[in-house]
Formats: structure tokens, sequence, C-alpha cells
């Protein structure tokens, strides 16, 4: 079971594209079980279980999740295979891996590596012109920054185009102490700034300035802008609809440790 679990998940423990771009080059293996189900963990949480037997990552270690409902909504992943296992179809057993491989005891290292994206959020480089999109970006994104600074005393600087700005380490120490503690929501919200481009954007979707749809689309202003303009791009479009659907898993994880229900529209 444990070079099935390796081939099917991959090893990144942190970017989902890469997963995912691991997990696609998988051969992908016949299906060897009946029944995915969940069992309690002796140490509290959940375990996934084929066949009865609990799943575990390619070093050995058992996948335990937090709650029943993140147990659930794996386990539905593995019994919805069908004769061959697709690892494209599964984004919360590769994110419940990669917690359990590399994120459990070390979520503040986790964090700290969320907190260098502050440096270069997204939010802070804005377009000089044309200035319909300079007034798009802004309702995407500053009330995002507004709330930064005046709920968590973050006061960020802004750029135009590309040029760096470097940004006070008083607010990134203020944003970096607004992030969870715990290992799965921190996770989450890693994956959400990876594909985001912005840590300002997932510290809004964890303290709820913003939802799931409204974090996408920030997150996408100017990509939208430029298919206004120019018109979409098919490969542009299938990496796009290919990150949704890791977002879309780390928002489901983030609402089931959060117990805030269902995850974001399509």
């Amino acid at each position: 079971m444990r070079e099935l679990f390796e081939e099917v998940i991959g090893h990144s423990p942190l970017d989902p594209q890469e997963s995912a771009r691991r997990s696609a080059r998988a051969p992908q293996r016949r299906r060897f079980y009946k029944e995915a189900g969940i069992a309690a963990a002796a140490d509290g949480g959940f375990s996934i279980t084929l066949d009865g037997r609990p799943i575990r990552t390619p070093s050995g270690r058992t996948v335990t999740v937090p709650n029943d409902e993140i147990a659930q909504a794996i386990a539905r992943e593995w019994q919805a295979q069908g004769e061959t296992i697709d690892p494209l179809t599964m984004p919360l057993t590769r994110f419940a891996n990669s917690v359990v491989e590399a994120v459990v005891g070390r979520a503040d290292l986790v964090a700290d590596d969320m907190a260098k994206y502050l440096q270069s959020d997204l939010l802070c480089y804005r377009a000089a012109h044309p200035q319909a999109l300079v007034q798009r970006e802004a309702e995407h994104w500053d009330p995002v920054l507004f709330w930064a600074a005046d709920a968590l005393g973050a006061h960020f600087i802004l750029s135009q185009g590309v040029v760096h700005a470097r940004q006070p380490e008083t607010a990134v120490a203020a944003a970096r102490a607004a992030l969870p503690s715990d290992p799965w929501s921190v996770a989450a919200l890693h994956v959400v700034t990876t594909l985001t481009g912005s840590a300002l954007l997932a510290l809004a979707l964890a303290h709820g300035i913003l939802d799931a749809d409204q974090v996408w689309a920030a997150a996408h202003v100017d990509e939208d802008w430029n298919a206004e303009q120019w018109g979409t791009d098919e490969e542009a479009v299938r990496v796009r609809e290919a990150r949704l659907v890791d977002f879309r898993a780390a928002v489901q994880i983030l609402k089931a440790v959060a117990g805030k229900g269902a995850g974001p529209k399509s």
C-alpha cells in the first residue's frame, strides 16, 4: 500500500502544483481494495482505511486527520475510484499526506515560509495603467490592506509595476502573528498562499474578511482583465482549473477544521 500511496500522492509537502504534476506522471494503478472507510485513531483524530487497513504515508506514518468530516471526505475520494486509481481526483488525500509528512510538528516553519510571501505580496504591486484596471485592483485588494492595517496593525507599502517595495518588518511580524497555529489550518493557508501569490488573501480568508470566491477572484484580477481584452488561452484555462481543484481542497480543510461547513462554490 505504501508504494501505491507514494505514486498516487507525490512528494511535494507544500506546493500543490508540483504535487499534481508528480501525480500526473505516475502510472495509474488498479484498484486493489473494496471499501474505503474511517476509524477512530488511538491517539485522537481519525484514520482512513482501505478494507480495514489504515492508509500510511511513504515514510510509514499513519494518516491521521483531526475530525471525522475530513476523514469522511478523504474516504469518499478513495471509494469513488474506479478500476484504476486517478490521483488527480484525490486532492484531499494529497493534502493529508503532505500535512502528516511535512507539517505536523513543524507548523511554525510553514507559517514562517508563508510570512516570506508578505515581503512581496501580490496585493502590494499595482498596475500604473489603464485606469480601469487600476480601479479594479483597488476594488478587490484595498479592503484587505485596510483590514490588515486596522485590525492587525500591519501597514504595507504599495508599489507600481514590478519595482520591489521593501515591506516594514513590523507589518510582516503583525501579519505573521495573525496566522493560526494548528498544522492543518497553516497547511491549508500555505496552499492558498502559493496558489494566489498572496499571504494577505490567505489571512483574509482565514479571518472571514473574504469568502473563498472573493479570494479566488481577487487573485486573478490581472489575468481576468487580460482575458477580457485579448481572449482566453486554452492552456491557461486548463492550468487555472487544475489550481482551483487544490484551492477548493484547501478551503474545505480550513472550513472543516474551523467547523464552518461546506467548501467554496464553483
